[in-house]
């Protein structure tokens, strides 16, 4: 059985995970950046769920679950519906071709992100490898 996505505990599986994991460690050593992922309702998710993590040169610095987008002021935001996510999740949808094609909208600065493409599919590894049960 897997961890619901999205919730505390799999944000959690995921900070440990990219904390363990060198390859990720050695892509994202030259990134540095915070995130809101913001979970749309979709499918069985019936209300928003933002997701904040702290990425700092290969490190989590922090993760966990917001209340709302005025909580903190990361400097990028990728919002998208439960379904997208889970195509990520479920290696069908590759993230940076999901920012470029608006299937996953992003606001901050995109070119960033492109630039270290290594360190987003690490980070999209570390999410798949997470045993994760999605919302019916």
């Amino acid at each position: 059985m897997g961890l619901l996505f999205p919730s505390e505990e799999w944000l959690k599986a995921l900070e440990d995970g990219l904390q363990s994991n060198q390859t990720y460690r050695d892509a994202a050593k030259d990134w540095e950046g915070d995130f809101y992922f913001i979970v749309e309702p979709d499918g069985g998710l019936k209300e928003r769920v933002i997701a904040y993590m702290d990425l700092w040169h290969g490190e989590c610095r922090s993760s966990f679950i917001v209340a709302n987008e005025n909580e903190k002021n990361p400097e990028f935001r990728i919002r998208a519906p439960l379904s997208k996510w889970r195509k990520v999740l479920e290696a069908k949808l590759n993230p940076i071709t999901g920012m470029l094609t608006g299937q996953l909208k992003i606001s901050g600065n995109m070119m960033k992100i492109v630039k270290t493409p290594r360190a987003a599919i690490e980070l999209v590894n570390c999410c798949c490898r997470i045993p994760t049960e999605f919302p019916q």
